[in-house]
């Protein structure tokens, strides 16, 4: 892991992109050598510089790459699934040079030594993405961590389900300590001989992490030192979990952590950049889709005619309440009970028009307008509706602090789990939401609407 203006990001993906960045600097070249047969000096002749455009052409297939989801450490597609995505990446990438090409006619190339460039690029980040498995799987890039501790906390780190989860490091084991109720594989328990440090230096461990129970009466502050000057990392078994899952564990973070540690940052330039962003986001997203608005609205009044649109009152920052604007995609008699009611897989409520809709999440499209009054934002925590607030906020701790920043459209809690639809989906998702709330950032804004584009695609987590 390594931490890029407050977020982290896993060693294998960021080694990867910095891989694949500097190979796509090369397909136009290669294309030049052979449009050329060998004489770059008729390219300067036609075109002028070839640096500009090879570094264009790799920022712009390198972002199609990141949107279809190909640096995402939740990525579990096999080499198939990989192979698809790159075909939509190159096609959007493709699409975005020639606007480029368009709109900067001093950067134009010809079409057919763009083609060229394409298919060596294509076939070199294939190459690259099928040795991928042997480097990302192995561990030459994951830490060799040892827990201090083997009980309830450190029982935690086996209810880890997904593989991503453990990609960044290698468990070597766990240090029973006094006081600590057995949980852990009994096989994966260490006997420490010596020195703290000695001991975790003699195993070639990268960072030993504290998750004992009761850290009041045994927790060894003379060794942990000893490490931390060693060069050896000693980290709480909630920042590692925080960092290793893009979560925060309500069931073992304390209101300390919370009000001391770093994070929930809402500086004036902070809010300033966000609403720059919102703004400038909201109105090109507007422009773009328009036409697939225009479509749904008739759709909708031909099925099942008015309204077209559906409005409902959301909770927004500091509980301030707004009315959200949506696609209708539901029945007109929805909740004639008057009861809000969760959506389900499979909803019999939702029209044939709508189910489209909520597949390609062309439904919440007209949310751009509650953007643009700023009473949401392009990134940030799902809005939920008032009855529902105030249920889970009795229920499950913390659920009011996902409140201290705006809505938004998309964000983190949407792109790494699917829709929620019960109290325990709601938990999960919170645990997403105040990681974005502790880190978000414009350089994590971005990350997010960019890996959005892979949902939208693959119409992941859709009701």
């Amino acid at each position: 892991m390594r931490r890029v203006l407050r977020n982290f990001f896993k060693s294998p993906f960021a080694l990867l992109a910095v891989v694949e960045a500097l190979l796509l600097c090369v397909p136009i070249y290669a294309a030049a050598l052979l449009r050329f047969g060998g004489d770059l000096t008729q390219f300067d002749e036609n075109f002028g510089a070839l640096f500009p455009r090879s570094a264009l052409f790799a920022v712009v297939l390198l972002a199609s790459l990141l949107a279809v989801g190909l640096y995402s450490p939740r990525q579990r597609a096999r080499f198939d699934g990989v192979l698809a995505r790159l075909i939509v990446a190159f096609a959007g990438g493709g699409i975005g040079l020639m606007v480029l090409f368009y709109l900067f006619p001093s950067l134009h190339l010809w079409r057919g030594l763009l083609g060229y460039a394409a298919v060596v690029a294509f076939v070199m980040i294939c190459a690259v993405r099928l040795i991928l498995p042997w480097v990302v799987n192995g561990d030459v890039f994951r830490r060799r961590v040892v827990f201090l501790g083997a009980g309830r906390r450190a029982g935690r780190l086996m209810r880890l389900r997904r593989r991503t989860d453990q990609r960044g490091f290698k468990v070597v084991g766990f240090i029973a300590v006094a006081g600590d109720e057995m949980s852990v594989d009994p096989a994966k328990l260490l006997t420490q001989e010596g020195s703290l440090l000695d001991f975790a230096t003699a195993l070639d461990v990268d960072e030993v992490v504290i998750a004992m129970d009761d850290r009041r009466r045994n927790l060894p502050l003379d060794q942990l030192l000893a490490c931390r000057l060693g060069g050896i990392e000693v980290i709480d078994l909630v920042q590692f979990l925080e960092r290793e899952t893009g979560t925060v564990d309500v069931s073992l973070v304390s209101p300390s952590y919370l009000i001391l540690g770093p994070g929930f940052s809402r500086t004036p330039l902070r809010l300033l950049s966000a609403r720059i962003f919102d703004l400038c986001a909201s109105a090109l997203l507007v422009v773009l889709s328009s036409p697939f608005m225009v479509v749904a609205a008739i759709a909708i009044l031909l099925e099942d005619g008015r309204p077209i649109f559906y409005r409902q009152t959301r909770v927004g920052i500091d509980r301030v309440p707004f009315r959200l604007t949506k696609f209708r995609s539901m029945r007109k008699d929805a909740e004639s009970s008057g009861k809000a009611q969760w959506a389900t897989a499979g909803d019999d409520r939702v029209t044939r028009v709508g189910r489209i809709l909520r597949k390609t999440r062309i439904d919440e499209l007209p949310q751009l307008l509650n953007v643009l009054r700023g009473e949401m934002s392009i990134v940030g925590p799902r809005p939920e509706r008032p009855e529902f607030v105030d249920q889970l906020a009795v229920k499950i701790p913390y659920y009011q602090e996902r409140l201290a920043v705006k809505p938004g459209l998309t964000g983190w809690a949407q792109l790494c789990f699917p829709y929620g639809s019960t109290e325990g989906d709601a938990l999960e998702k919170l645990q997403y939401d105040l990681y974005y709330v502790k880190h978000h950032s414009l350089l994590f804004d971005l990350w997010i609407l960019l890996q959005t584009a892979e949902v939208v695609l693959w119409q992941k987590g859709a009701r």
